[in-house]
Formats: C-alpha cells, structure tokens, sequence
C-alpha cells in the first residue's frame, strides 16, 4: 500500500522501529541516570540524563514525520536495559547507538530512493546526534 504521500508501508514500519528504539534508550539512559551511584559516575550521570533527553526528543520529531505521513505512531519501546555495573551499563549503550546509527542509515538510503527529502534531512540530523552519543560511550568505556 502506497499512502497519500507516495511513501512505502516498509519505509513507515522503519520509521516505527526507529520511535521504538528512541523510546527505549531514552527510558533506559534516564533509569541508568536515576540508579547508578559511584564516584567514577558523576560525570556519566549527567551525560546519561542529557543524552536520554535528546533522544526523547528525536522520538517526538519522528512520530510528528511519520503521524504526517499517514502512519500510527507506536508506543512501545524495544526491550530497556539497564545493567548491574556501570560498565556493562554503558556498552550496552554503545551497542544501542551502533544499532541506530546502521537502521538510520537504511532509513536514509530509503527515504532518497523514495524521493522523501524531509524524512532524509531528519534522520541526517538525527544520525549526527547519535554518532555523537556512539563517540561519548566509546570515550566513556576508556575511562570506566
């Protein structure tokens, strides 16, 4: 089915997967924040909180795209993790952004074959924001 905008159902459902990713770590980044004590966690404290901030928003503006272009937003997010140790914490987290950064660029590709410029500027912008959360978990793996 083609909708009004001429945009594939497979693109929407990448569109839903992605809420539902953004729904996930935002949860996830902000229980992290809210439940990790420790000396060496005040600094990943605040970036958790910040990062999980920024992707609640990306949530938003996706589920605006898609709601606009005749698709259900969903809101359930993919399963949370939250971790024992702030270690296993933040490379789960790493893996988290890794998995964003490769369905963003799906997302990207798919959107341009399908002629929608909109959804491709988004998730460009989007992407940037999570290949910055990859670069801080990675500098926040040789600290921990």
């Amino acid at each position: 089915m083609v909708h009004h905008t001429g945009i594939s159902n497979e693109l929407l459902e990448m569109l839903n997967t992605a809420i539902s990713r953004e729904l996930q770590v935002s949860i996830q980044y902000m229980w992290q924040h809210v439940m990790w004590k420790g000396t060496k966690a005040f600094a990943v404290k605040d970036e958790l909180k910040k990062i999980a901030i920024t992707e609640m928003k990306h949530a938003e503006k996706i589920a605006e795209r898609l709601a606009y272009l005749g698709g259900i937003p969903t809101t359930k997010p993919e399963p949370i993790f939250v971790g024992e140790s702030l270690r296993e914490m933040i490379e789960r987290d790493k893996m988290d952004e890794e998995g964003a950064i490769k369905l963003y660029r799906e997302i990207i590709s798919r959107a341009r074959n399908e002629g929608d410029e909109v959804t491709e500027q988004l998730f460009k912008e989007i992407l940037a924001d999570e290949e910055e959360h990859h670069d801080t978990f990675v500098s926040l793996l040789e600290e921990i």
